[in-house]
């Protein structure tokens, strides 16, 4: 299995933990005549019985190239799209970031990463890909 897929499916895993049920893998999305988005996960949680289910959509990025700013170049343009696509087809799924928690501690300390996340509101997930868990959510 690839390090891309192991971190793919340490974040499925992780939100199965959490009683995520996972609906879509990956979510994909028409948008207009000639464009398809796939997001790598799309997941519902019932919060109770009697209420509507909260959904979301995850993009699990790995940032295992040699560039974590060149990996984060590409990650929020992504998000941005994909969440430009779901404000207009998919209005109550929320669009999640999932990243390693190495990468937060280190990478997502410095001052772009900071700024960006700010500025483009971007909400993040941050898994240990080891122990297959969520860290935390950053909304």
């Amino acid at each position: 299995m690839s390090a891309k897929d192991r971190f793919h499916e340490a974040v499925k895993t992780s939100l199965q933990k959490e009683q995520w049920v996972i609906t879509h893998d990956p979510l994909r999305i028409e948008f207009g005549e000639k464009d398809e988005v796939r997001i790598d996960l799309g997941a519902e949680q019932l919060v109770a019985a009697e209420k509507a289910g909260k959904k979301i959509a995850v993009e699990i990025k790995s940032f295992l190239s040699d560039s974590a700013l060149f990996d984060f170049h590409l990650a929020l343009g992504q998000f941005l799209n994909y969440r430009l696509v779901l404000e207009t087809k998919e209005q109550e799924r929320t669009l999640y970031l999932a990243i390693p928690i190495a990468i937060y501690e280190s990478f997502f300390q410095r001052d772009l990463p900071q700024a960006s996340v700010r500025q483009y509101q971007v909400k993040l997930i941050v898994y240990d890909p080891v122990d297959e868990v969520i860290v935390k959510w950053i909304n």
